[in-house]
């Protein structure tokens, strides 16, 4: 997902709420992987590089998208087969119908390239069951189907074979309807099934906290998630945590909108940002060195620092005084 495809997208969107002859919008991801495998990262590295400011704007368009997206009049049907992530998940999970499939792997992986979830995932995030959310970000877990159902990334289940006869027959029908017709029970949760050992750990208020927690339970699954945690930026974990944390009480997608992005403007002056992305998807070392490299060493002016008010670049986003039907 680059600048010029968000700048797409919002203005088709724009067009199409005023067209009469259009009942309900889908979208969907090119080619067989997925809908949409994350934002456009290398250009964001040679940005952060360079110091310029095309990711900042980029973020800015991007975002308004999202709270266009779940704003949107209409019925806004977001297909979310096989891989959906990080910027994926902003153009899909705000949308009113989200349907999922067997092929279906949603995730926010930010924290492991010096990131922090964005495009509304936070939002998103903080309003899981417990503390699935905090669990999801801090190890940058995988959502199947049911994990996304469960924990409200996505509404549906239909079958991958059978996406492309339902899409037939919103054309001649309601999205209901169709709807009606097509979906199927969703897989069961193992996300969910282990929210015990999940919601005692990450209750915590800090990510040193989270680990030990996971550490001392003696769940295998636990002491995996640990070292998870440990692997990702630390700057990034505790700056994730307190952005869900913010999140959860917030009064609208448009204030952590506006929260998500002064995080995201102060991570492109952070080193573990082009750290991140030069491990993972340029050089491909899978080994980034962190600054600072361990979560004990980051403290809290470090995080707080990242929230800190943009003046005349703020995104400036409100909530609408009223909202459409749009299912």
């Amino acid at each position: 997902l680059n600048h010029a495809m968000v700048r797409q997208i919002a203005a088709a969107l724009a067009v199409w709420s005023g067209d009469d002859a259009v009942r309900a919008v889908v979208i969907t991801g090119a080619g067989e992987r997925g809908l949409c495998a994350g934002g456009d990262i290398v250009s964001i590295y040679h940005d952060a590089k360079d110091g310029g400011t095309g990711s900042r704007e980029f973020w800015r368009e991007e975002y308004i998208l999202n709270a266009a997206i779940a704003n949107y009049g209409k019925p806004y049907v977001a297909i979310m087969d096989g891989i959906v992530m990080g910027g994926g998940v902003g153009v899909s999970a705000h949308g009113s119908v989200r349907i999922v499939t067997e092929r279906s792997m949603i995730g926010m992986p930010e924290t492991g390239i010096g990131f922090v979830p964005d495009v509304g995932g936070t939002y998103l995030l903080a309003r899981t069951p417990g503390e699935l959310g905090t669990h999801i970000a801090l190890t940058t877990a995988r959502l199947s189907a049911g994990d996304a159902i469960a924990c409200g990334f996505a509404d549906h289940f239909i079958p991958s074979e059978r996406i492309g006869q339902f899409l037939e027959t919103l054309s001649t029908t309601t999205v209901q309807d169709a709807l009606a017709q097509f979906t199927e029970p969703a897989p069961a949760s193992e996300l969910l099934a282990q929210q015990g050992w999940i919601d005692a750990a990450y209750s915590a208020d800090r990510v040193t906290d989270i680990v030990a927690r996971l550490r001392g339970s003696g769940i295998p699954e636990a002491a995996k998630a640990a070292e998870q945690v440990r692997s990702k930026s630390p700057t990034a974990c505790a700056v994730t945590l307190k952005s869900l944390r913010r999140a959860r009480h917030a009064g609208s997608l448009e204030e952590v909108l506006g929260d998500e992005f002064r995080v995201s403007v102060a991570c492109l002056s952070s080193p573990d940002l082009v750290e991140g992305i030069r491990a993972q998807v340029v050089d491909k070392d899978r080994n980034p060195q962190w600054s600072p490299a361990t979560i004990e060493e980051v403290d809290d002016a470090q995080v707080d620092a990242f929230f800190a008010p943009l003046g005349d670049l703020e995104l400036g986003l409100t909530p609408p005084t009223t909202t459409g039907d749009n299912l």
